[in-house]
C-alpha cells in the first residue's frame, strides 16, 4: 500500500523554494569546486576522490605524492621519475568529473600526475581548421578559444568543466547521429602522449601519433591506462548558428520516435519523464545562413546554486525516503519540472531572458554549460549543485548505450515495468528525467561499436550505504534489462562497479587495445586494480558484501546484498525476470 503524500498542503510553496535556489544564477560568480587532490606540506601523503566526494565502493584513494607539470619537459620528468622509483601513477584532471576510480593509482605509494596547469591553447591552424590544446585545457577554455579564431568544435559533452584529457579517457559525448557522430575522440587527428620507458630511453619517452597512426584509435578512449595525453589536435569547423525549439509529448510513441529523432535534426536530445508520462524533444539544428540571434545555453543544473536551497532540496528527498512517500516525490518533481519548461531549461534569446522559440545563437554559446565554474569564493552562499563541501545533491548516475535496433524495445520494457510500478521512476524526474543523447559507431577501440542512444539515469543515493532508496528493484531492474538482456555499453565515466561486469567481452577490438597497452605500458604503471577489472586483465569489478546491491557494487543473489532488515530481499525482476533486485517485500 503507497503511503500517502505528507506533502499535498505545502508541495507548491515547497516547489516554488526550491525552484527559486535552482533558477538562481545572474552575473555574480560561485565559490570555485574544490581541487580533487589533497595533500600534505610538500605535494605528498596525498588522497583524491571525484567531484562528487565520493566513489561508487565509497573507498579513499590515498597515494605517496601528486606532481602539477606546467610544460610537457616536466611532465616527461614526472614520469620518468615514476617509472625510475617503481611506482604506480595515473593522471588527474581539474575538476575529476568521473564517478569510477580511475584516477586512483592504487596502494599507498603511487604518485597521481595533474594536467591542471597543462592548460594552454598550443597552436591553431585556421586553414586546415585544426586546434593544438595540451590535455589539461578545459572544454568551456577550448571553445571560446576556437569560436576567437572562427571555428567550431562540432560536438562537446554538455558539461562545460570536462578537460580533453579526461573527454579522450571516458570516451565523452554530445548527441548527434550526422556525420562521424557526436563523440569528441572522432575528431581528433593527432596526439602526443607520455609513456614508460627503458633506462636507455630515460625512463620514459613522448609518442608522437598522427592520423594514419593505428595506435591513435586505442589512444582516442584510453581510460588512462597508455600513459599521460600531452597534446590534442582536433579537426573543427567553421563557426556557425544553432536553432533550438523543445517540444513536449507524450510518451506513448517513445519508443518509436526515439529511434528516428536524430537522424531529424543533427543536435537532437530527448529529455524523458516516465513517471509523468512526458517527453520533451529537443529539434535542434543548424541555424539558416539569414538567422539571427544571440541565444545562450545556460543549463540551469549546472548553474550556481544557492546552498540554503541546495539543503532545503536534500533535507525534503531524505525526508520523504525515509516516510516511503513516492507520491511526495512524484508531487515535487511535476512542479519543479513544468517550472524548468517553462524556464526552457537555461535557454535564453539575448543571454538573459528567455521570449519563446525557436532560440537561435552561436555554436560555442549553445554546446555547453558551466556557470557554477565562475570562480570567485562567495563563502559557500553559492556552489555547484553537487559539491560535497555542502548538503546538495548526492546522486548514483547509471549512463549506458543501447544500439540502435534495440532501442524501441528497450524503452517499450521499461514502459510496461513503469506500469507495474507507476510512482517508481519519480526519483529520476527530481534529477532531470532521463536523458537520451544519440552518439554513432567509432573507429576507436574502445569507442561505442554500434549507432545507439545514450540514456542519462541520475538518481538518490542515500548518505548511509547500507540504507535502501525507495522502489530501489525498478532501478536496478532497469540497469540489468539495460546491460544484459539488451547489451548495452556502460559509459566508462558514469557508471557504478556492476555495470561494467563483463564489459571487455563486448568490445570486438579489445584484443587490439590490449595489444598497444603492452607496447606501452608493458609493466603496467598506468594500470591499477579497477582497470584490470574491467579490461578483463583480472577479478572482477563486482564487490559482493553486505548491502553491496544497495550501492550497484554487486547484482543480489542473497538477501544480505539487499537490506533484509528493512524487508528488502533479492528477488526476481518483474519485466525482466532473469534480474535479480532488491525487492520490499510486505510481511
Amino acid at each position: 500500500m503507497e503511503p500517502g503524500s505528507i506533502l499535498t498542503a505545502g508541495a507548491q510553496a515547497l516547489a516554488r523554494a526550491l525552484l527559486a535556489a535552482l533558477l538562481f544564477a545572474a552575473a555574480a560568480r560561485s565559490s570555485p569546486p574544490e581541487s580533487p587532490i589533497k595533500c600534505d606540506s610538500g605535494n605528498s601523503n596525498c588522497t583524491i576522490t571525484n567531484s562528487y566526494g565520493a566513489y561508487p565502493d565509497r573507498s579513499t584513494c590515498r597515494f605517496a605524492r601528486a606532481v602539477f607539470p606546467a610544460t610537457e619537459a616536466e611532465l616527461v620528468a614526472a614520469v620518468a621519475a615514476a617509472v625510475r622509483e617503481g611506482r604506480k601513477m595515473k593522471a588527474a584532471t581539474r575538476y575529476a568529473h568521473s564517478i569510477p576510480k580511475l584516477s586512483c593509482p592504487g596502494g599507498d605509494e603511487g604518485v597521481v600526475i595533474s594536467t591542471r596547469e597543462l592548460n594552454h591553447i598550443v597552436g591553431v591552424n585556421s586553414s586546415a581548421m585544426e586546434m593544438t590544446v595540451e590535455s589539461g585545457v578545459v572544454l568551456r577554455d577550448l571553445i571560446k578559444a576556437a569560436a576567437g579564431s572562427g571555428l567550431a568544435l562540432l560536438y562537446a559533452p554538455y558539461w562545460a568543466g570536462v578537460t580533453v584529457g579526461g573527454i579522450l579517457g571516458t570516451g565523452a559525448h554530445g548527441s548527434s547521429l550526422w556525420g562521424k557522430g557526436s563523440a569528441v575522440h572522432d575528431y581528433v587527428v593527432g596526439a602526443r602522449i607520455v609513456t614508460p620507458a627503458s633506462p636507455a630511453e630515460g625512463y620514459a619517452v613522448v609518442r608522437s601519433l598522427d592520423a594514419g597512426n593505428p595506435d591513435l584509435d586505442a589512444v582516442k578512449v584510453s581510460l588512462g591506462v597508455l600513459g599521460i595525453i600531452s597534446q590534442v589536435t582536433l579537426k573543427l569547423q567553421p563557426l556557425f548558428s544553432r536553432s533550438v525549439t523543445y517540444v513536449k509529448r507524450s510518451d506513448a510513441g517513445l519508443a518509436a520516435a526515439a529511434v528516428t529523432f536524430g537522424s531529424q535534426y543533427e543536435f537532437a536530445d530527448i529529455k524523458w519523464f516516465p513517471g509523468s508520462r512526458q517527453a520533451f524533444f529537443r529539434q535542434d539544428s543548424r541555424a539558416s545562413s539569414n538567422a539571427l540571434g544571440n541565444g545562450l545555453y545556460d543549463y540551469i543544473g549546472f548553474r550556481r546554486t544557492i546552498t540554503a536551497g541546495l539543503a532545503l532540496e536534500r533535507t525534503t528527498e531524505e525526508t520523504l525516503e525515509a516516510v516511503g512517500d513516492a507520491g511526495g516525490k512524484c508531487t515535487v518533481a511535476q512542479q519543479i519540472n513544468g517550472a524548468l519548461s517553462v524556464a526552457a531549461y537555461g535557454l535564453t534569446n539575448d543571454g538573459v531572458l528567455f521570449t519563446g522559440y525557436p532560440v537561435v545563437g552561436s555554436q560555442h554559446r549553445m554546446q555547453t554549460s558551466g556557470g557554477c565554474l565562475k570562480e570567485a569564493d562567495d563563502g559557500l552562499l553559492t556552489a555547484c549543485a553537487w559539491d560535497p563541501r555542502v548538503k546538495g545533491k548526492f546522486y548514483h548516475q547509471t549512463t549506458f548505450t543501447v544500439a540502435l535496433p534495440k532501442v524501441r524495445d528497450f524503452i517499450a520494457d521499461v514502459q510496461k515495468l513503469r506500469e507495474l510500478q507507476p510512482n517508481g521512476l519519480c526519483t529520476v524526474e527530481l534529477y532531470d528525467g532521463i536523458l537520451l543523447r544519440y552518439v554513432r559507431a567509432s573507429t576507436a577501440f574502445l569507442g561505442k561499436e554500434e549507432d545507439g542512444i545514450d540514456f542519462d539515469v541520475t538518481y538518490y543515493r542515500s548518505r548511509d550505504p547500507l540504507t535502501p532508496r525507495l522502489y530501489e528493484d525498478v532501478l536496478e531492474e532497469i540497469e540489468q534489462m539495460a546491460v544484459f538482456k539488451y547489451g548495452a555499453l556502460p559509459h566508462w565515466g558514469k557508471n557504478r562497479n556492476a555495470a561494467f561486469a563483463g564489459v571487455n567481452a563486448k568490445y570486438a577490438k579489445m584484443g587490439e587495445f590490449l595489444a598497444v597497452k603492452g607496447r606501452y605500458d608493458p609493466q603496467g604503471f598506468f594500470s591499477s586494480e579497477w582497470t584490470d577489472q574491467i579490461l578483463g586483465i583480472a577479478g572482477s569489478p563486482k564487490i559482493e558484501t553486505d548491502g553491496c546491491a544497495l550501492e550497484g557494487l554487486c547484482v543480489c543473489s542473497d538477501d544480505r546484498h539487499c537490506a533484509p532488515a528493512n524487508g528488502y530481499l533479492c528477488r526476481p525482476g518483474k519485466v525482466y525476470k532473469e534480474a535479480r533486485v532488491c525487492t520490499r517485500v510486505n510481511n
